[in-house]
């Protein structure tokens, strides 16, 4: 569902959103800790920066520092950022019998898809940067939902 530059994206700014205090962080380092491929990482990283997401710094002592809090920032942004989330709005298949409307099929994927969207609107970076194994519900309980 998500493409790779998306999942690159999303831990390159999870691993800055870490690192903070250390002010800037090269390409390769950034990459090693990762697993992601230098070569792809430095485009996407180019890519955030364009975007406002990332500052980054040439020369002795460059490199990248997240440009966002990440308190604010949310996933859908950085998604949006290198690869933005396509949503159905004309038939996909082109059949001029469904003119302006979905098919039920394509309606129901684009509703999921807005779902979707929806989440990762809400969803801060700093909100999925919990400890693992520990995963965030994805919508709010009240004590009266908790099993």
């Amino acid at each position: 569902m998500f493409s790779q530059t998306q999942e690159y994206a999303l831990r390159a700014v999870i691993w800055l959103a870490g690192h903070r205090d250390e002010g800037p962080v090269g390409n390769g380092r950034i990459a090693e800790d990762t697993a992601v491929p230098p070569s792809y990482l430095s485009k996407v990283l180019q890519e955030l920066a364009r975007r406002d997401i990332l500052t980054s710094r040439r020369g002795a002592g460059g490199g990248f520092v997240l440009a966002r809090d990440p308190d604010k920032l949310t996933v859908l942004e950085v998604i949006n950022a290198v690869d933005p989330l396509k949503r159905i709005v004309t038939c996909p298949l082109g059949l001029k019998t469904h003119g302006t409307h979905l098919c039920p099929m394509h309606a129901r994927l684009d509703a999921a898809m807005s779902m979707v969207e929806d989440a990762l609107g809400k969803s801060t970076i700093r909100e999925v940067m919990s400890e693992p194994g520990r995963p965030l519900p994805l919508v709010e309980m009240t004590g009266d939902d908790v099993p």
